[in-house]
């Protein structure tokens, strides 16, 4: 699972550098200048980072979700290529409340490129077409969200909503409403719920990719049937 390694890395405050040393202090190594690798110190064998059963456990289980909902079509390779860098791109913001642009212009790359190429293959169900617009709409609805609301929206989210319109575009406008739905739905639900925990105030800032990825999620799933 290399998911807690890289999450480790990345969550740090919007004006630092990414983690190049373990909690103990000793430096991170491995392929990719450190980026590749079990997040455990190569010195005492300490773990560090976010629980990577769980992490893996969630992977799993969103994969084997979007398996069994898309079936044996083209774009089921997408969607398990994208679901790594959705946990993880989650699970930062969790962690710091910072999409990196490491991950999130990437993301927006992959899902358009990859569908692309599956508009050539036999037994795609999807539109390319629907997909870009739905990108460029999501963006800039979200940015003009960032512009009314900034402690709101934060630019990252209007980064990974470029990622988030191609994958829901792809089965049409209505996924595109219903994710982006869904996804806000979410993020009211949990600040609620914090407010009544008293864990929170109505100015309080929170993660929102989490809400938004598992908004999309709901939204492919109905794309599929």
């Amino acid at each position: 699972m290399l998911i807690p390694r890289a999450a480790y890395r990345f969550s740090v405050a919007p004006d630092e550098r990414w983690r190049a040393a373990c909690p103990a202090g000793h430096p991170i190594t491995g392929l990719g200048r450190g980026w590749i690798g079990r997040a455990r110190c190569v010195d005492d064998g300490t773990p560090y980072g976010p629980n990577a059963p769980l992490l893996a456990a969630v992977t799993a289980l969103v994969c084997a979700t979007l398996a069994s909902a898309t079936g044996i079509r083209p774009e089921l390779g997408v969607w398990l290529l994208l679901v790594p860098i959705g946990v993880l791109l989650a699970t930062v913001d969790l962690a710091a409340h910072r999409l990196p642009d490491i991950l999130t212009l990437p993301l927006a790359t992959a899902a358009l490129t990859l569908l692309a190429v599956t508009t050539l293959l036999p037994g795609t169900e999807g539109r390319w077409t629907t997909a870009l617009l739905g990108s460029l709409v999501l963006a800039a609805g979200y940015f003009a969200l960032f512009l009314i609301s900034p402690k709101g929206i934060g630019f990252g989210d209007v980064k990974l909503a470029i990622g988030l319109g191609a994958v829901l575009g792809w089965y049409g406008w209505a996924n595109v409403l219903v994710g982006t739905f869904a996804g806000f739905l979410f993020g009211a639900l949990y600040g609620v719920g914090l407010i009544l925990a008293r864990r929170a105030s109505r100015t309080t800032s929170i993660p929102f990719a989490p809400f938004l990825l598992g908004g999309a999620l709901i939204g492919i799933l109905l794309g599929t049937q």
